[in-house]
């Protein structure tokens, strides 16, 4: 399960499973189990902006938080997502 950092966001580790590498960039937000099911999930667009898909179990304020973290650091977390996936970022 790589993790983007190996430090927590507002509580929460961001990561990505091997089993989603066959989308483009996104990034999982959870306290618990580093699996799916449960956590926020943001889709990361070219310009660090991000898509919010699931909110898993953060409040809004959380949500909003995790999203400037996202987009001050996206190119490094690239950097890392691009070491298992060629789909690049999000488009939509």
């Amino acid at each position: 399960m790589p993790k983007y950092f190996n430090f927590k966001v507002c509580g929460y580790y961001l990561y990505f499973t091997s089993h989603c590498i066959i989308e483009c960039m996104h990034v999982h937000a959870s306290d618990r189990k580093l699996t799916e099911q449960g956590s926020a999930k943001f889709f990361v667009k070219k310009n660090g902006d991000s898509v919010l898909q699931s909110p898993g179990v953060l409040s809004d304020r959380e949500i909003r938080q995790i999203q400037a973290f996202i987009k001050d650091n996206y190119r490094e977390m690239y950097l890392m997502w691009a070491k298992f996936s060629d789909k690049g970022f999000h488009r939509g």
